[in-house]
């Protein structure tokens, strides 16, 4: 009987899972600007501490990181947007020359007997669709940014709240003594990834502007948002950010460029993925390979391109979620990266 009630608890709590995420797909429109929001404000955080030790009013600190993030966010919509439109423009023309690419290729490859039928692969393997699919990508990104109002004013009353979130998570989850550590561990961690992923992702579309910009690639001001901003999603977000600019070097300046942009691509990613992040992040946030590219799928499937650059926290937050209650905990521990088991003694 009692696995029996277990049993039925186990459905319940799946079914109630199953209506919440259909809810979030459904209000989507109000729910990603929110989450949006709320990543901005942590972002903004360390900025408003930092105004703070120089003993500044909290208000005219909150409008003195407003003016920065708007007058940034602004400047780069506008040479994104003329960039992204100009582009949009010449899309076609550079799918023919893509593709033209592509069957040279293939002719040169059956000259050394290595058949392959061309219809057959461009059908599987279309190279244009790729542009397309980055591109779409930063395109979904503009279209929600388009709330641009509500998202800062949201930000704005989060910042004025922030000091305040760790007392009240406490006291709603009734913990007035702060027993539960796992919830400041979780706001640390959070805080942290996010400083330390915005830092690194900055440097990484400088570097990647500066590349293309010597190497005389077109709309290279969009190639380096496009860098800055995919690097924030995982194991993939880099070679997508990748691609349009090494396809449009190929297209415009011919394989040697192209095969520059590639190689200095992979050193940037390889320098500031390998190198610089895990020497400031650490052991990171303790989440698996697989589990980060699975949750790059499922979020990026629930909200978008929002999804997808914010999969780490919103899996991190279901992750601490899990390990502060007995039933979920062996669910966290799948999601984990193994660390735990081995700091266990044997």
């Amino acid at each position: 009987m009692a696995s029996l009630t277990g049993v039925n608890r186990s459905l319940v709590i799946f079914a109630a899972l199953v209506i919440v995420l259909a809810g979030v797909k459904s209000a989507s429109v109000i729910v990603i600007p929110f989450v949006l929001a709320t990543f901005i404000a942590i972002i903004c955080n360390p900025l408003l501490s930092f105004f703070g030790r120089y003993k500044i009013p909290k208000g005219l600190a909150i409008m003195l990181v407003m003016l920065m993030v708007v007058g940034i966010g602004v400047s780069l919509a506008g040479l994104v947007g003329q960039s992204l439109t100009d582009f949009s423009q010449q899309l076609p023309q550079y799918k023919a020359q893509l593709k033209e690419q592509f069957i040279l290729l293939v002719d040169t490859a059956a000259k050394y007997n290595i058949l392959i039928n061309k219809e057959q692969i461009i059908a599987m393997f279309d190279p244009g669709k790729i542009i397309d699919v980055a591109t779409g990508m930063l395109t979904g990104l503009g279209g929600v940014m388009a709330n641009l109002f509500l998202i800062i004013l949201t930000v704005v009353f989060m910042l004025f709240e922030g000091p305040m979130l760790s007392h009240k998570i406490h006291m709603a989850l009734d913990d007035p003594d702060r027993k539960m550590q796992q919830i400041d561990r979780f706001l640390e961690s959070i805080n942290s990834y996010l400083a330390i992923k915005t830092v690194v992702s900055l440097g990484t579309g400088v570097l990647a502007g500066i590349l293309l910009w010597l190497l005389d690639v077109d709309y290279f001001v969009l190639w380096a948002v496009m860098a800055f901003m995919f690097n924030y999603i995982p194991n993939i977000g880099s070679i997508i950010a990748a691609v349009p600019a090494v396809l449009l070097a190929l297209i415009t300046q011919g394989p040697f460029v192209a095969s520059m942009v590639g190689l200095g691509y992979l050193t940037i990613n390889t320098v500031m993925g390998n190198i610089v992040e895990p020497r400031y992040m650490g052991k990171g946030l303790g989440l698996s390979t697989l589990v980060v590219f699975l949750s790059l799928i499922f979020w990026g499937w629930l909200m978008g391109t929002v999804g997808m650059l914010l999969s780490v926290p919103l899996t991190m937050i279901v992750k601490i979620a899990l390990e502060t209650s007995e039933e979920g905990r062996w669910l966290a521990t799948l999601l984990g990266n193994g660390e735990e088991l081995e700091e266990q003694p044997e």
